[in-house]
């Protein structure tokens, strides 16, 4: 588990994440983590920024790309809803709250950790009967975190693939002009070729 309050050198991280340093610092680049710096000028990790990377690696590990993986840190702005999913019909956020997801997850690891500490000491101090209920209620927080934050990559990726399909639809639409103009530029060509030879 990790500690809250201690700094990680990038060689534990690499340790912890199994990542090799030099992946650590190109993903730094390629996520745009805001990785801290000592008065050396030395990385160093705190939980923080090692929780996102564990996540980046789950995401790979279910077969993201990094692309769709900085769309889901960024947040898309166009999601779809469970029954306009059915019709293949997007939905514009303008009108609903922006979800920064990156923002979410540290929000969520943050007060997660100042209540679990709360919680823990409070188990402490009860019975054992009490004890045991706390740990069920906090492993049931965790699956229904779990499951929304599943929820939230399934829709990422049901809006792109929507996406994808408006964009073979137009140009199947563009093919089909195309062929024809083309056709009909070869009557008038044939129409014309034949009123000389005739």
């Amino acid at each position: 588990m990790l500690d809250v309050n201690k700094e990680y050198t990038i060689s534990e991280v690499a340790e912890i994440t199994g990542y090799a340093p030099h992946v650590l610092r190109y993903y730094e680049k390629e996520f745009d983590i805001d990785i801290p710096r000592n008065n050396s000028n030395h990385r160093y990790y705190t939980y923080k920024e090692i929780e996102l990377i564990l996540y980046i690696k789950s995401l790979q590990e279910k077969g993201f790309s990094n692309k769709q993986i900085k769309l889901i840190l960024a947040s898309p702005e166009i999601m779809m809803n469970n029954q306009e999913a059915m019709a293949g019909e997007l939905v514009s956020l303008n009108n609903k709250p922006y979800l920064d997801t990156y923002q979410l997850a540290r929000e969520i690891s943050t007060s997660l950790g100042e209540e679990f500490f709360q919680k823990l000491q409070s188990c402490l101090d009860n019975n054992r009967e009490t004890n045991t209920k706390i740990i069920e209620e906090l492993k049931e927080e965790i699956i229904m975190l779990r499951n929304e934050l599943n929820s939230k990559e399934r829709d990422v990726l049901i809006c792109e693939n929507a996406k994808l399909k408006m964009k073979i639809k137009e140009k199947t639409f563009e093919n089909i002009e195309l062929r024809e103009k083309l056709k009909k530029a070869e009557e008038k060509n044939g129409g014309f070729l034949k009123r000389i030879f005739s």
